[in-house]
């Protein structure tokens, strides 16, 4: 990368990158031969912790966090645009990196929500034992009985008796919600189901793991793939679950704009990860090229191969001006003046990045698809975000009707 950002960004770009060289790459096979020897897959390989505390040491921590508007000081303090370039460099080893560093998902989103519109009761319990790295969480919306591409379909019920509130609905794809150090999930649901405006009708309220009724009932597979990085994708059933009604985060009927506000950074977290990811393929592309003989002559040299490399270059720095532009707005403009940046590299950054990577696939033969070389893996994470965080034809369909009504 040749952008000339900051002092601080630099500094912390140089930081980062000898941690990984040092320690997060070398700690790759190492994590995988631990986890193969846990007794749950589920378990944390203790190469992680090393690696926490290792990142903490050279100040690499909850770099994803800004200031909040109250002026404290909860994470690194960074903007957007000075977190890009980070985050890019831990999508080269989307597995450990972005943990290592605490800044993986779905935690980076729930302790922004708790930074956000979290009481000062909720900050204490839950927000600083997250930002220390001291347990994990859960975000659970998405359901299988309705298309959840639409947050106002949810169907889990979050009904006031007295001072509680009692909670029963079925969730899937619950990100975290395997790992044991798990403690409590942000839950979203309906508290007000006849509400004229479909988007008042949702509350968000948090949910103890321990509590009586919560059944996580099995890990949901992705592409194959146990998710061991975002500590598995659960299928969770909430049965008669109570919790106090101080457990509500922010107001009733608040849930969606709640949603909203967390989904927008996360979004963008994604695509700057998966430009790390690219540009990891493209490494393994030319080196693996650049080291196999076919038909007499390197794979280098084939017209092809030249081709994908130099496509795979030129597409990856696109995306990386469009995801930096649009960090750079949400730091100016916000969130909402960057809504069309958004959604547009929400829709172009994994369909681009999955096309590199199965570029790299077929230059590795049957090595990429294999478990000797990460690109399986890297291109089932990243097919599986065209879904995540809302599917590339809802972005689409609101992108066009913002576009259309310039000329309504």
């Amino acid at each position: 990368m040749d952008f000339a950002f900051d002092a601080r960004t630099e500094e912390l770009r140089e930081r980062l990158l000898a941690f990984m060289a040092d320690h997060v790459h070398p700690a790759e096979p190492i994590a995988e031969e631990q986890r193969a020897a846990l007794a749950s897959p589920w378990l944390t390989p203790s190469v992680v912790a090393e690696l926490k505390a290792e990142a903490r040491r050279r100040g690499l921590w909850n770099l994803f966090l800004p200031d909040c508007e109250s002026g404290a000081r909860l994470g690194a303090g960074l903007t957007n645009l000075q977190y890009a370039p980070l985050a890019e460099i831990t999508g080269r080893s989307p597995d450990l990196a972005p943990t290592a560093l605490n800044c993986a998902a779905p935690d980076t989103g729930n302790m922004e929500v708790l930074a956000q519109f979290g009481d000062p009761a909720q900050r204490e319990q839950w927000l600083k034992p997250l930002l220390a790295g001291e347990i994990r969480s859960a975000f659970a919306m998405t359901e299988p009985e309705v298309a959840s591409s639409d947050a106002t379909n949810v169907r889990t019920r979050i009904e006031r008796a007295g001072d509680e509130y009692v909670i029963n609905g079925r969730k899937w794809y619950i990100s975290g919600a395997m790992n044991p150090n798990c403690k409590v999930f942000v839950v979203m649901g309906k508290t007000d189901p006849d509400a004229a405006d479909v988007r008042r009708q949702q509350s968000m309220v948090l949910v103890p793991r321990d509590t009586p009724g919560v059944h996580v009932v099995r890990a949901m597979r992705v592409y194959g793939y146990e998710d061991h990085a975002h500590g598995g994708h659960a299928e969770v059933v909430f049965d008669d679950v109570r919790v106090p009604v101080a457990n509500l985060i922010g107001e009733e009927g608040g849930g969606f704009a709640i949603a909203q506000a967390r989904l927008g950074p996360g979004r963008i977290h994604h695509c700057m990860r998966l430009i790390g990811m690219a540009e990891r393929a493209i490494e393994l592309m030319c080196r693996r090229a650049s080291s196999r003989t076919a038909f007499g002559q390197s794979i280098a040299a084939q017209g092809v191969v030249q081709e994908w490399i130099a496509d795979a270059r030129v597409t990856v720095e696109q995306l990386r001006l469009l995801v930096l532009k649009t960090a750079w707005l949400m730091d100016t403009v916000g969130n909402r003046g960057a809504h069309t940046e958004i959604q547009a590299i929400k829709i172009a950054t994994p369909r681009a990045v999955v096309d590199v990577l199965d570029r790299a696939v077929q230059i590795h033969g049957a090595g990429g698809v294999s478990q000797d070389f990460p690109l399986a893996e890297l291109w089932a994470a990243a097919r599986t975000l065209r879904l995540a965080d809302g599917p590339d034809e809802v972005h689409q369909r609101s992108l066009a009707r913002r576009e259309l009504r310039r000329y309504a």
